[in-house]
C-alpha cells in the first residue's frame, strides 16, 4: 500500500479496454506528514469517488489488483496501481523514527 495525494483526473477518449468505464487518477506519493514522497503515477479508481487533493491508499501489487477484479492468478490485467481506500487522518503517534 502506498499513501498517496490524488493531484487530478485523467481524460483519454481512447483507452485499452481493461480501463473502460474506470476512473484514472493522478496520484503523488507522500510521507505520513503529507509532503511529496516519489514520482507521481496513475492509478484506477473503482468505487472511492475521490477527487482532487484527498488522501488514499493505492494499492500498487499486480497479484492482488488481479483479485480485486477478479481475474485469475495466472491471468493477464494491464493495471497496476488502483486507490482501494479514502483516507480520513493519518497519525504517527507511536511510530519508531
Amino acid at each position: 500500500m502506498t499513501l498517496c495525494r490524488v493531484l487530478g483526473p485523467v481524460i483519454a477518449t481512447v483507452k485499452h479496454e481493461a480501463f473502460r468505464g474506470l476512473k484514472l487518477l493522478v496520484v503523488q506519493p507522500v510521507d505520513e506528514t503529507g509532503n511529496a514522497a516519489g514520482d507521481s503515477f496513475i492509478a484506477v479508481d473503482r468505487m472511492s469517488g475521490a477527487g482532487e487533493g484527498d488522501t488514499v491508499l493505492v494499492l500498487r501489487e499486480g497479484t492482488g489488483i488481479r483479485q480485486l477484479f477478479g481475474v485469475a492468478p495466472t491471468g493477464k490485467l494491464p493495471i497496476r496501481s488502483c486507490v482501494v481506500g479514502v483516507v480520513d487522518q493519518v497519525s504517527s503517534q507511536g511510530a519508531s523514527p
